[in-house]
């Protein structure tokens, strides 16, 4: 595999890509397809899930049972290496409620007890978030793109959802995406045949959805990227690349490779098997067997660098081994960092040209940063208790979800909030591990010896959970800029986060629990915390939810966005911008899918106007 360092790596490419996850892999893997010669920057170390996933080992086989330790803070068997809420080396600055005025170095890991205005999540390995996320995979509607123009608030996308619909359906045939169809408002359907069957729901999920019915509650199957059949390699290939025979010869060897899933490990600790997507074992092996990608992992990417044109040469980095400054070549420069760190490389990219920053005439670069609203309440339910073993077999997350359902409503003005959220929820008798039994202590009566054994047996099961994932509209108070005194170990500018959630946002949260609340109770269950009337006690910090988006935002103006519809600066033609960071607005949909969808089409673009000369 072309894995090279520094000194070996040629003297120019066709496309240097910064960035190896969502958006870095799916770059790759379009632009090389199409014969470009790729070289790809990533900040962390090189990771193979086929070798490094604990696929078999239980929590009892990890230190502490499996629970989040500072390193590690999803658990000992979390697949995200060197990274965290906190990354080593890598310091970024925020405000601290608990710490008094004035700017502060991130410490907190825990969301709950934070003081912190925003929490940063950084993986430094290949693969990037891909190896780390839940895998929902949920198309925004048109009504998402469009949202200005819908109730007057942020902004609209310059682009429709007809625009990226056929993209939409590439990336869920290329990844694998199980899931239905419901015909649900603003819920875009896929295509027919792409989707494929999910696995059957679980027990406590019938239950919720018996009982959501009569509360006008729609609970349908989740979209999520894992395989519950194995993929059409003779037919989706030809179908993604009908004139490139090349490209799918090499899809088609890689989805032979990939086995269906066998439901017996979380999807969270990587995937052995390649049943789930990660970049590393869906983007990258027919971008790296078409012989036209070179990957150097351990590159910190300091700036572009420009001619006196304006138009970008190629990037500055350091080598993380050696420490030594090096230069890498290219026609065209892709950003697919993550929002926040492509928003630090265009702002550390000062010149006489841009002496604000790379692509920054307009001011906007960092500007409308955006995370997802999360709030969560959990429950006791009586009719789960003492249910018999059965098998619970599937993902390692939620079989169904409750897309929103009070569209009509809030346009109609009978909501005090103008953006809505889906509702994730969970609970069963998966495998313990550390946690599972929190708040039994409320229901034993502290028993113990034959009576807790009982206890634990009659209770197991019967908690759930429930989390909302709301849309922020963007604002002016919420951005990330350049640190004027700090800098990381290797001499690079750091990042400073202004945020801030607003009424929209925190009245969206309290109605997250009181519905969850009464979904809790039209069960007949016992909620175990009171549900908080003021949304900013239940509303997560910034950043929490680790859907960060905005910070380049796209659109049809210069002067007021960073890039065009196609992902191309408005400044520099020959810069590209793919991962969350051109979204204009944060849909109550988890952006992953999205990001891939956008690249896809920003990529087949870049390709035809290289071919055309134009770049």
């Amino acid at each position: 595999m072309p894995f090279v360092t520094s000194s070996k790596a040629r003297p120019a490419y066709d496309v240097i890509i910064v960035g190896s996850g969502a958006a870095g892999g799916q770059s790759a893997y379009v632009l090389t397809a199409a014969g470009a010669r790729v070289l790809m920057l990533e900040a962390g170390r090189n990771y193979d899930p086929i070798s490094e996933t604990p696929m078999f080992n239980p929590p009892m086989q990890a230190p502490l049972r499996g629970a989040g330790t500072p390193d590690k803070p999803f658990g000992f068997y979390d697949a995200t290496v060197n990274g965290g809420w906190t990354v080593p080396k890598e310091p970024y600055m925020v405000k601290n409620s608990q710490r008094g005025p004035g700017w502060y170095e991130a410490t907190d890991i825990d969301l709950w007890s934070t003081g912190q205005n925003f929490m940063w999540w950084r993986p430094r390995m290949l693969g990037g978030r891909t190896n780390h996320w839940a895998r929902f995979s949920f198309r925004m509607g048109p009504y998402d793109f469009k949202p200005k123009s819908r109730d007057g608030l942020g902004m609209d996308w310059p682009i429709t959802y007809e625009d990226l619909a056929p993209y939409y359906d590439k990336v869920e045939a290329l990844i694998g995406v199980f899931g239905t169809n419901e015909g649900l408002e603003n819920t875009p359907d896929s295509s027919p045949g792409i989707l494929l069957p999910p696995p059957r729901p679980r027990a406590n999920e019938l239950l919720a959805k018996k009982f959501c019915a009569k509360l006008g509650i729609p609970v349908i199957p989740s979209h999520v990227a894992v395989l519950s059949q194995p993929q059409d390699a003779i037919n989706i290939p030809a179908r993604l690349h009908p004139d490139n025979p090349a490209a799918a010869r090499a899809l088609a060897d890689n989805m032979r490779t990939r086995l269906a899933c066998f439901w017996a490990t979380s999807c969270g600790r990587g995937c052995a098997i390649k049943a789930n997507y990660q970049s590393t074992t869906v983007h990258l092996p027919p971008a790296l067997a078409s012989g036209n990608l070179d990957i150097i992992t351990d590159a910190m990417v300091r700036e572009v660098t420009i001619d006196e044109k304006g138009r970008a040469t190629g990037v500055r980095y350091i080598d993380k081994a050696s420490g030594k400054e090096c230069h890498a070549s290219a026609r065209v420069v892709v950003l697919a960092a993550s929002g926040c760190e492509s928003a630090r490389i265009l702002l550390n990219s000062k010149t006489a040209q841009f002496p604000n920053g790379l692509a920054n005439r307009s001011g906007k670069v960092g500007r409308y940063l955006m995370d997802t609203v999360g709030a969560g309440l959990r429950g006791q339910i009586p009719m789960l208790e003492n249910c018999p073993p059965y098998n619970e077999d599937g993902a390692s997350v939620m079989h169904m979800y409750m897309p929103w359902w009070l569209y009509r409503d809030q346009h109609a003005g009978r909501l005090d909030f103008p953006r809505g959220y889906h509702i994730e929820f969970g609970g069963g008798r998966s495998m313990p591990e550390a946690g599972t039994f929190d708040d039994l202590e409320n229901f034993t009566g502290g028993s113990y010896g034959k009576k807790f054994k009982e206890d634990v047996r009659r209770y197991y099961g019967s908690f759930m959970g429930f989390a909302g994932r709301g849309e922020m509209i963007p604002n002016e108070d919420t951005y990330c800029e350049i640190d004027p005194d700090k800098k990381d170990a290797w001499g690079i500018p750091v990042l400073r986060f202004h945020f801030k959630w607003s009424e929209h946002e925190i009245r969206q949260a309290a109605h997250m629990q009181k519905t969850f609340a009464g979904i809790i109770e039209a069960m007949g269950g016992k909620v175990l915390s009171p549900p908080q009337s003021d949304g900013s006690k239940a509303i997560a910090p910034g950043g929490g939810i680790i859907h960060e988006v905005g910070t380049t935002c796209m659109g049809g103006d210069p002067r007021t966005s960073v890039l065009n519809q196609y992902c191309q600066s408005w400044d520099v033609k020959n810069l590209f911008v793919t991962d969350g960071g051109p979204f204009v607005s944060n849909a109550d949909k988890n952006p992953t899918l999205t990001i891939m969808a956008n690249a896809w089409r920003a990529c087949d673009y870049l390709a035809g106007e290289m071919k055309k000369g134009n770049l």
